[in-house]
């Protein structure tokens, strides 16, 4: 074998074996979204419990728990996260402080996405329009407060607007404490009036596409290993005409 050859053949292997690699990292990742997905399931379709039962500062164990809530809307605090979109349209959701009526957490609001509304600039909704009961009482997921980022937060051309979900700056916005999580309201999904909120999906339980990355990996793997192998049969072929060409008659 050739020097070529040899040199061909060890890029060859080192490039399947990168391929295996990420393929087997993809199936990983793929294992994971699954595991994370049946966590998910297991929790929204589990019978609700009353939000006085989500108390702890680390959500990790209740988040995408559903509970129930019931208590006085604070409409007037009410604050908007802006530029989001559903279906493609530019809109905000609503984010509504609410007292629970058992008085359980004393002064501390509970936050609510409550839902989308329609905002061609996505900061700016008729507020009126958008209230619903001054006591609500909804079916609800745990989700929680987005990491500090820096940066500005708030939106100066909207003061009842904010660019995140960050707690320390929509507990000052509102003027009273916030439990450390944020209840994303359930209930029907499809606008039919633009005006009034709608509520936001649970998140997808896809997949995602790390199975069909997987096979992508390990179809080049293959690709790389039988690229080499018919390259070595062309030569060797190439060898034995050679070598027939070139023998010596009898």
């Amino acid at each position: 074998m050739t020097l070529r050859l040899v040199l061909l053949g060890v890029v060859a292997v080192a490039a399947a074996a990168g391929c295996i690699r990420l393929g087997l990292w993809q199936l990983d990742r793929l294992a994971q979204r699954r595991a994370q997905n049946a966590l998910i399931r297991s929790r929204t379709d589990g019978a609700s419990v009353d939000v006085r039962e989500i108390r702890s500062i680390d959500t990790t164990a209740s988040h995408w728990r559903r509970v129930s809530i019931r208590g006085v809307a604070d409409y007037d605090a009410e604050m908007l996260h802006a530029t989001r979109s559903q279906n493609g349209s530019p809109g905000v959701y609503l984010l509504t402080p609410v007292r629970p009526l058992d008085g359980a957490y004393g002064d501390t609001a509970v936050l609510l996405l409550r839902g989308y509304v329609s905002a061609p600039d996505g900061r700016t909704i008729d507020w009126a329009k958008a209230r619903e009961a001054d006591t609500v009482a909804f079916e609800a997921l745990v989700t929680s407060f987005q990491p500090a980022q820096p940066g500005n937060v708030r939106m100066p051309s909207a003061p009842r607007a904010v660019r995140l979900l960050d707690r320390d700056t929509l507990s000052a916005m509102i003027g009273r404490p916030l439990a450390p999580f944020v209840l994303l309201v359930l209930g029907d999904t499809l606008v039919r009036d633009i005006t009034k909120p709608t509520r936001i999906p649970p998140p997808s339980l896809g997949e995602g596409a790390h199975q069909s990355y997987a096979f992508q990996w390990f179809s080049f793997a293959l690709v790389a290993l039988g690229g080499f192998g018919a390259f070595v049969v062309a030569d060797l072929k190439k060898a034995q005409s050679y070598d027939v060409d070139n023998e010596s008659p009898v």
